[in-house]
């Protein structure tokens, strides 16, 4: 087998090096991946839960309550009492956050720029089309035995 025209290798591998690449990045901001990719998530979506949040991140409610509690000392999220159940809080970004959500995104879009240099957009579209494809059937698979459960199968 020839590792470098596997496609799932190489979709390995690129993830892998991405991370890589943004867990340099991230820690020049004094920041770790999990805490970006939260601060993400907080701005797309303000008001999740933790336990949300943890869902959404993949890792279990008490590392993400650990990552919120840093997050709140150095003024970025804020923990907000949800109106309808005493017991929960609601997440929220402080102004703080903006600034490193700016340079988020400027990595972003530096990374994006430098990917698809010297690749035809239609090559970029294409490849994009297929990883989607990809990825809806892996999301279908992963929500059929919980529907297949539920329905008492």
């Amino acid at each position: 087998m020839d590792t470098k025209s596997d496609l799932l290798f190489v979709l390995h591998d690129v993830a892998r090096l991405t991370r890589m690449k943004f867990d340099q990045r991230a820690r020049s901001w004094g920041m770790t991946r999990a805490q970006c990719v939260i601060l993400k998530w907080l701005k797309a979506q303000p008001g999740l839960s933790q336990t949300e949040l943890a869902s959404l991140v993949e890792v279990e409610p008490i590392t993400i309550a650990r990552l919120i509690d840093r997050l709140e000392a150095n003024g970025l999220v804020e923990r907000r009492p949800d109106p309808s159940d005493r017991r929960m809080h609601r997440l929220h970004l402080r102004p703080a956050a903006d600034p490193i959500l700016a340079e988020i995104e400027h990595y972003r879009t530096e990374s994006l720029t430098h990917f698809k240099a010297g690749v035809p957009e239609s090559d970029w579209a294409a490849a994009l089309k297929v990883l989607l494809q990809i990825k809806d059937k892996l999301v279908a698979e992963a929500a059929a035995p919980r529907t297949h459960a539920a329905a008492g199968e």
